[in-house]
Order: structure tokens, then sequence, then C-alpha cells
């Protein structure tokens, strides 16, 4: 177990998670990106990523941690080497993606997840982290900053035919 209170607890994933990750993921993304990407691009994402997909990240992927909830798991992070190491920032960690079932959201519970997240990366060797989000998911930019992140480096993305911006964040 990488992190844990008395019935949270953060481990890496599993195969048996499969199914719940894709209900997460569908139900996350539903709700944070709505009205931000392009729906018809936004549905076929969430079609792609269903229980036979999470399966194969789960074995294939030893950096897709499970925040559970009473043993219910709950949220997820994906984690590894900085994408953008040496050219943007210092930080040679980086969290992908890290995301709470809806019902879960707005209870503090992030921050186990997040912190388990940046455990692994240190437990890895990799010292700093970065992390990327959409600039109109306000309610992750304001995650962020609260748990000592500060923007370093803005980009556009073409998603959906939408042009989008990101920003980075960064712990050193």
């Amino acid at each position: 177990m990488l992190g844990s209170s008395s019935h949270i607890v953060v481990r890496r994933g599993r195969a048996s998670d499969a199914k719940v990750l894709a209900e997460i993921f569908r139900d996350s993304w539903r709700l944070t990106y709505g009205g931000i990407i392009p729906h018809q691009h936004l549905e076929s994402m969430i079609s792609r990523r269903g229980p036979k997909w999470w399966g194969g990240a789960v074995r294939s992927r030893e950096s897709l941690l499970v925040l559970c909830v009473s043993r219910e798991v709950v949220g997820y992070a994906t984690l590894g080497l900085s994408r953008t190491r040496g050219r943007i920032g210092k930080a040679e960690g980086e969290i992908y993606e890290i995301y709470l079932a809806p019902l879960h959201q707005g209870q503090g519970l992030g921050e186990h997840l997040f912190e388990g997240a940046r455990h692994a990366l240190e437990l890895r060797g990799h010292a700093g982290l970065i992390v990327w989000s959409l600039e109109d998911n306000q309610a992750a930019l304001d995650f962020y900053w609260r748990r000592g992140g500060r923007p370093i480096a803005e980009t556009n993305e073409l998603i959906g035919g939408a042009k989008l911006k990101k920003v980075a964040y960064e712990w050193v």
C-alpha cells in the first residue's frame, strides 16, 4: 500500500478494477469536460476507454494507482516520467491523469490520491512533479494551486476541432 488512513487507501490498480475505472473515467470526464471538449469527440474518447481498455492498462502499467474508500475504488491516477522533461520545467515526474468519481469530489479525497501519486514518483527517484490541465478546468487549476503547484508553461492543443489551452503546474 502506498498511502492509507483508517478507511482511505491508495494502491496499485488491479485487473479487477477495470469496470469501475471505466465508470469513473466516463462520469468524471463527462462532468469535467462537458461543454469544454466538443461533445462528439468527448463521447468518442469515453467509448474507447471501456472496461477492456482499462483491463489492458492495469496489466501493462505499474503507474496506475487507485483510491479506495472503505474498499470501494473511487478514483485513479496515472503517472510516470515527465513527457516534457528537459524541455519545460525541472520536474522529472508527471501525473498524467487524476480523477475521482463525481460523487466523491469536493471531500478532500483528491489530496490523498495526489499525495499517493507524488510519493510513488519519489519512490522511483523522480525529482519534482509536473501536471498539465486544460485552462477551462478551473477546479483542477485551483486544486493544483492549493497543493503548492505553480504555473510554469502554457500551450494550445487541438481537441475535437477545438483549440484548447493547457497549463502546466510544477512542484520542484
